[in-house]
């Protein structure tokens, strides 16, 4: 477990990072998609403002995580980490829905401002910035086997895309479509949308012990494969935050004494630490034929 609190650790550093890219880029967006005129970058920059309390959501969420387990909750505190990557959902929800409102009540407005050029440089700025940030925290939740931080890659990746889509839109509208701005705006919006759909789902399926069928077909022939495991009759797995638990049945000879049975439990713990970086297995022992 010592592990599970480590990485819990290393993902409040991903966490930290989108907060202050988030400070910065919704700052920098607002204020120049204001002075620019563009209702795209504007849109991009109140994305991102919500984007900081999703992030601090997700920050609280890791630290909670990282309680020992107490009289309560005596398989730990992980799932505060699943948990705080559902209220980035809604969170990134709200502001989708806002933003779609806003960019069809622009969208309809008799006059639409040509964009300052300005406008288009930082939101391509933007977007440089956000596929770095999604790139160091994607890697970041696969070594660490983070839920909420590879929620939060997902974010960084759609508000990656969102900048591009709003530096298009800038420059359609300097062309002369001056309606591209504000229907970019709204792609946005559904973008947002997408995005906080996705985590909701994902943490959903998690919270509700939903578990990946490929995985825990892995598992099993990990087991099976076991000197002294002649059949895996069943086999269970659920995800607590960054850890696995995993309850399996095996039936053995029944002529193996106690010792014998125990060792085979111990070299089956042993793979799928290896194999699987599963740390938290419980192991039933059945006599086979019997």
């Amino acid at each position: 477990m010592d592990t599970a609190y480590d990485n819990l650790k290393k993902g409040e550093r991903g966490a930290w990072i989108s907060i202050i890219a988030y400070l910065f880029l919704s700052t920098l967006k607002l204020t120049i998609g204001w002075i620019g005129a563009s209702e795209a970058l504007k849109a991009d920059g109140l994305n991102n403002s919500t984007d900081i309390i999703a992030s601090i959501a997700i920050l609280i969420g890791l630290k909670i995580a990282r309680k020992p387990p107490d009289e309560n909750h005596h398989y730990g505190h992980f799932r505060a980490e699943t948990v705080a990557s559902l209220i980035a959902a809604f969170i990134m929800a709200s502001v989708a829905i806002q933003v779609l409102i806003d960019a069809g009540k622009s969208f309809f407005h008799a006059h639409h401002e040509t964009p300052d050029m300005i406008t288009a440089w930082t939101a391509l700025f933007a977007a440089a910035v956000m596929y770095g940030i999604y790139t160091y925290n994607a890697r970041l939740a696969k070594k660490i086997n983070s839920s909420s931080i590879l929620a939060a890659a997902h974010d960084n990746r759609s508000d990656a895309l969102v900048s591009i889509g709003a530096f298009i839109g800038i420059i359609g509208a300097r062309l002369g479509v001056d309606w591209l701005d504000t229907l970019t705006a709204f792609v946005v919006g559904l973008i947002i949308l997408k995005t906080a759909w996705d985590i909701f789902t994902e943490a959903s399926l998690t919270l509700t012990d939903a578990f990946d069928l490929h995985k825990i077909e892995d598992i099993q022939k990990s087991v099976a494969k076991v000197p002294g495991v002649r059949d895996v009759p069943s086999i269970k797995a659920r995800s607590h935050g960054n850890v696995t638990f995993v309850d399996v049945v095996i039936l053995v000879d029944p002529d193996l004494n106690v010792i014998e049975s125990h060792d085979i439990t111990e070299y089956i713990e042993e793979v799928l630490v290896q194999e699987h970086d599963i740390r938290a297995t419980h192991i039933h022992i059945e006599p086979n034929g019997c």
